[in-house]
């Protein structure tokens, strides 16, 4: 037993665990060299370790490494999930949506074609990383944890806790094997459900690109933890009013633009990369 715990006062595990955290990042350029299929086992193995209500375990893993598979899963997620949310976009200021959705044109229409296509954008599409990791949820399997949870749906709390969490195991692995990641949400299942020959009672939850990273690693941007943390009541100085949560918002946005829209800058080869 002693054996498997860390010595008191030891904190190699910690700072191991944490330069991990803070060194990972959501890659939108992948390269497309094969990854060790050793490593996706690895990824694997970290997320089933993860937390669930009453150890129910609800996630699956559907693996695809087929181009052809990870080809038609994007082009039925990019006219289905993302076309839905670029229109959805338009209702903010330009300012304050999302970055990906930041794009100028003349007309919507050649926004999207834009956005569809990435005509301008030096990131890849996620169908080139080597493999994709679609993260699969089963609501019937949370029947063990208390009947106030619910089996279905995005609003479901324990299913969709024990989703978030193997999926943060697996980015967390990824990022530990020297890989990097981009995670995509699925808001509009059944056209991905149809490409993969999902049953209906199983949840689409997350899908995970993995490979190589072709980008120079950024510092990441996160509040401060003094802003963010309470100490035995809800301190009322650092709550933020909507005026203040649209001031963080813009402020938000000019930090993580470059992600998005990368530049020249975080290339491979780039001037400032040699000089990191």
């Amino acid at each position: 037993m002693a054996n498997d715990v860390a010595a008191a006062g030891d904190l190699s595990d910690y700072e191991a665990l944490h330069r991990i955290m803070t060194r990972r990042m959501s890659v939108r350029r992948l390269k497309t060299d094969p990854i060790p299929d050793d490593y996706v086992g690895k990824i694997l193995e970290a997320g089933r370790w993860a937390m669930s209500g009453a150890n129910s375990q609800p996630w699956e893993y559907l693996v695809i490494k087929d181009p052809k598979k990870k080809k038609e899963l994007y082009d039925a997620f990019q006219d289905t999930n993302m076309e839905f949310i670029f229109w959805m976009e338009q209702m903010r200021v330009f300012e304050l949506r999302h970055p990906a959705f930041q794009v100028k044109s003349d007309t919507l229409e050649e926004a999207w074609y834009k956005i569809r296509h990435k005509t301008e954008s030096k990131n890849r599409p996620w169908h080139e990383a080597p493999v994709v990791i679609v993260v699969l949820g089963d609501g019937r399997r949370q029947w063990g944890t208390v009947n106030g949870a619910m089996t279905f749906g995005r609003h479901a709390s324990h299913l969709t806790d024990g989703l978030a969490n193997t999926s943060t195991h697996m980015q967390l692995a990824i990022a530990s094997l020297g890989l990097g990641s981009h995670w995509g949400t699925v808001h509009i299942q059944e056209p991905l459900k149809r490409v993969l020959g999902v049953p209906d009672l199983i949840e689409v939850y997350l899908i995970i690109s993995i490979g190589y990273p072709d980008i120079t690693h950024t510092s990441g941007s996160r509040r401060d933890l003094e802003d963010i943390v309470h100490r035995e009541t809800y301190d009322m100085s650092k709550y933020m009013s909507n005026k203040d949560i649209l001031d963080y918002l813009y402020q938000l946005r000019g930090k993580t633009m470059g992600r998005y829209h990368l530049k020249d800058s975080l290339l491979p080869g780039s001037e400032d990369a040699k000089k990191s």
